[in-house]
């Protein structure tokens, strides 16, 4: 009897990912003692239920997404993901058997069965964007993921013996839209939840149900006239339903789309949506729920037709649809649709006999009867009358957890039903149920039963017990997650509420000059300090930007950027992380100036979040699913920290200042070539010096540019830390406050001083006081002139530009204090003004020629355009 077999007998084990099985993706056939699987690997497995073996192991060239059976003519059609359909013939499988001692020792360690590589010929349809298909025996359906729509095509299957590749497309049609999941361009993403389609004929249709293959199911008249309308009747053809990921349940009429190929009209009139789930739809099937029926079904012959009256579909997070023919009052036959929530999320479904329903969640495998409603092991009564649906469905748990591919064997000797299921770790199972022996009424439980429901509850625990430990382990997980994401906001609130205090989390930068191997080269060193009561641990990173200027000389030149990422381990309340970095000379000898050096914080939430929310490790279907949807979209948090710009009064050396015997041998920055060293040494002592940088210092004059500042105004700024000291030696000290030869020039008390820039060449700066007779009224103003002296223009410029940036930020400073300006001879202004906008234009004119000239006209143009610039780089102005 059923209820002397085991419950649950385990029969074999398949290799399983670390993440376990998918749902949507594993299959179970069951044809006589035959038992065909797929795990959604490669493999689709040949299970003898009577031998207790695997028989073979059928190995495609990528993932198989969905199996059907064509029992009759032993043919097995596997879609392979991005690859198309393949046909393999079950009667034939030792002539393509090459099975070697590797493939053998790669399955599974406790069954060794042959491993038979797939032909490429088998492949009938190649397609990589097939998603979904179902057979009939002349016909062959496909679901193809286009750009944006679905579409469904319809192709003539041959006769039997010929080639199995269909022999031309015979209609198509396209469906519902539909959102593209992100994928690597060239190869589209998997996607989660695959289409459902299956096959449903009229009890009258010419074609017999058991040729169809395993995916289809045949409905009464009147629910089949109802659901699709007169022409499928009248046709007496087979309708196509389609289950899609977005929720929507729609209907093909197939002899309709066939003759839609050579008929005037619009085909996507030929698609009529049933129902929408606004769910993705997992499972579409039919059953009996009239006791006299399901009564008739059971004493079926297997080869006999069985005619379904109920229409259901279920939905991923657990809604159900039922929809069955009813009889109103008035006589009319109407179709009644209720819908149903179960227990979620739904991973898989079958319908069994005597109008039951299966269907499995992470948690538990449930089992309702829409025919009654009230649980099966209840003595309850329907709450409908007959012919109706329940209004509510109570299921009843069978205490089996994680199954996600179930398949119900259509006949078992002595009564009952047999499920053969396979769980998420890849376990393939026999589930021997009696529910009548089970409900009230039944004899007295005997010893035999008794130690089957031990042996049933102990399983349970060991379930439950394994799955508490998963659950521990990822709650642990994010606990951890939300401890560091608290850290991070605490973090972030006291940065970003620092204003323009001092920071609790500060990166300060410096520059020095350092020898590396024989090349000097200009280091930074930025300091991480953290003056706050928090810790940077996980998650954090330090990114150090350096952005350098484009060349003085080249015009068309663009900026670059190098990003240094280092990782913030531990860095605890009261402790600091040093990090030095180069910042030229590059190979070519050149130091692109000014270079701006930014350091942000980043917090990565992808890396710990995204490994809280999905554990790698995790063999648990329902934290594997969850995880996906609420993963964070951003990257994660950039707080900024610093930014730092060095200039040519930071870099300038003076090999002058140094004492003698701490004189580096050589500060001209790159090396040169060997041989142009050997002969500077082999050189006569009273020889002249060579090359380009010594040249032209020799015959071409200096480039020259000056600024004047009111000697009142630098007193003013520089009265703190400079008192007492000369007026001139406090503005040089001031300019090379963050050189390092500034306490050498403090100490002589210098007002000029000759250094050496990055690429050699000579800078000389000169402080020195003024008066300015003829733009003020009221007499002389006493002012200060920096000059900046260099025979290379662009160092010039360089050193130019960074004393204007340093007066810029005094002078924003001293007017934000209220200074007042004394009174001046604004016609005087006026035509200083006016003189510099004539030399501005004509440096606009002069640089235009330049453009058309020849060789010989430009070389006058070009000496015009230098005067210029010396005008320019000589105001008459004072800053005030």
């Amino acid at each position: 009897m059923a209820s002397a077999a085991p419950r649950v007998r385990y029969l074999a084990g398949f290799c399983c990912p670390p993440g376990g099985l998918a749902a949507s993706k594993s299959r179970v056939l069951c044809h006589g003692a035959e038992v065909f699987l797929s795990t959604g690997r490669e493999f689709v497995y040949v299970y003898d239920q009577e031998g207790g073996l695997l028989t073979a192991a059928f190995r495609f060239p990528d993932q198989v997404w969905h199996l059907e059976l064509l029992a009759p003519r032993r043919l097995l059609y596997a879609l392979c993901a991005r690859r198309g359909l393949y046909c393999l013939s079950l009667d034939r499988p030792g002539r393509s058997r090459s099975t070697s001692q590797d493939d053998r020792d790669s399955e599974d360690s406790d069954q060794t069965c042959p491993v038979i590589p797939v032909d490429p010929d088998a492949c009938v349809l190649p397609d990589a964007a097939l998603c979904a298909f179902t057979v009939l025996d002349s016909v062959l359906v496909t679901l193809v993921q286009g750009p944006a729509r679905w579409k469904m095509q319809l192709f003539e299957r041959p006769s039997p013996g010929e080639d199995p590749r269909p022999e031309g497309q015979m209609g198509e049609v396209e469906l519902s839209t539909y959102t593209p999941p992100a994928g690597v361009p060239g190869k589209p993403a998997a996607p989660q939840f695959l289409p459902v389609l299956c096959c449903v004929s009229p009890s009258g249709s010419r074609v017999p149900h058991d040729l169809g293959g395993s995916g289809g199911f045949s409905l009464e008249d009147a629910l089949f006239g109802l659901l699709f309308g007169a022409d499928a009747t009248l046709l007496q053809s087979p309708v196509v339903l389609c289950g899609l990921p977005d929720g929507q349940l729609c209907c093909v009429i197939l002899k309709a789309l066939v003759t839609s190929s050579s008929a005037p009209g619009d085909p996507n009139g030929l698609v009529k949506i049933l129902h929408h789930l606004e769910e993705p739809v997992i499972f579409i099937g039919a059953l009996k729920t009239e006791p006299q029926a399901a009564e008739a079904a059971e004493n079926l012959l297997p080869d006999e037709d069985v005619h379904s009256d109920c229409l259901v579909a279920l939905g991923h997070l657990g809604r159900m649809l039922a929809i069955k023919a009813r009889w109103e009052e008035s006589g009319k036959l109407v179709p009644e649709l209720r819908e149903y929530r179960l227990p979620g999320p739904v991973l898989c479904a079958a319908c069994g006999g005597g109008g039951l329903v299966y269907h499995s969640t992470p948690s538990d495998l449930y089992v309702v009867d829409p025919s009654r409603g009230s649980t099966l092991l209840s003595a309850e009564q329907p709450d409908e009358g007959p012919g109706g649906l329940p209004s509510v469905l109570r299921p009843a748990s069978l205490n089996i957890c994680s199954v996600v591919s179930l398949s119900v064997s259509p006949r078992m000797q002595g009564g009952g039903t047999e499920l053969l299921a396979l769980s998420a770790k890849g376990r393939l199972l026999t589930c021997t149920l009696d529910l009548e022996s089970e409900m009230p009424g039944s004899a007295r439980m005997t010893a035999e039963s008794a130690g089957r429901k031990i042996k049933e509850l102990l399983s349970g625990i060991g379930n439950i017990s394994e799955r508490v430990s998963f659950l521990k382990k990822a709650v642990d997980q994010r606990n951890k997650a939300l401890t560091s994401l608290n850290e991070a906001m605490n973090v972030s609130c006291a940065l970003l509420s620092s204003g323009a205090g001092p920071r609790p989390i500060s990166c300060t930068t410096s520059t020095a000059w350092s020898r590396l191997q024989t090349q000097d080269v200009l280091m930074a060193t930025c300091v991480l300090e953290n003056r706050s009561d928090f810790s940077l641990d996980q998650g954090w990173t330090l990114c150090i930007q350096v952005l350098t200027s484009s060349r003085a000389l080249d015009l068309d030149s663009a900026c670059s950027a190098i990003t240094y990422t280092i990782p913030v381990d531990r860095l605890g309340p009261g402790t600091r992380r040093e990090v030095t970095l180069p910042l030229g000379p590059g190979e070519d000898g050149g130091l692109d100036l000014p270079v701006t050096v930014s350091c942000t914080l980043f917090y990565s939430l992808r890396e710990v979040v995204g490994g809280a929310l999905a554990p790698s490790d995790s063999e648990d279907p329902f934290l594997d699913e969850c995880s996906s949807d609420v993963l964070p979209e951003q990257e994660g948090v950039c707080l900024p920290l610093s930014r730092y710009t060095v200039d040519m009064l930071q870099c300038l050396r003076f090999p002058g200042l140094a004492p003698p015997h701490t004189r580096a041998p050589s500060l001209l920055g790159p090396p040169s070539d060997p041989v142009a060293t050997f002969l500077e040494a082999c050189r006569e002592s009273g020889s002249q010096p060579s090359g380009p940088t010594s040249l032209r210092a020799e015959y071409l004059p200096p480039s020259v540019a000056s600024i004047k500042v009111s000697a009142e105004l630098l007193r003013a700024a520089l009265e703190d830390g400079h008192s007492g000291v000369p007026l001139c030696c406090a503005t040089l000290q001031w300019l090379l406050a963050e050189n390092a030869a500034v306490d050498v020039v403090r100490a002589r008390a210098l007002s000029s001083v000759q250094g050496v820039a990055p690429d050699g060449a000579d800078v000389h700066l000169i402080v020195r006081e003024v008066a300015m007779t003829d733009i003020c009224p009221a007499g002389p103003i006493q002012a200060v002139e920096i000059q900046v002296e260099s025979s290379s223009l662009a160092d010039m410029c360089r050193a130019h530009h960074a004393v204007i940036g340093r007066m810029q930020t005094m002078v924003t400073e001293q007017a934000a204090q209220g200074s007042s300006a004394p009174d001046l001879r604004v016609q005087y202004l006026r035509q200083i003004h006016a003189n510099h906008e004539t030399l501005l234009r004509e440096v606009q004119t002069l640089r235009d020629r330049l453009c058309t000239e020849d060789e010989a006209s430009s070389c006058a143009t070009a000496q015009r355009l230098l005067q210029v610039y010396r005008q320019l780089r000589h105001p008459s102005l004072v800053l005030l």
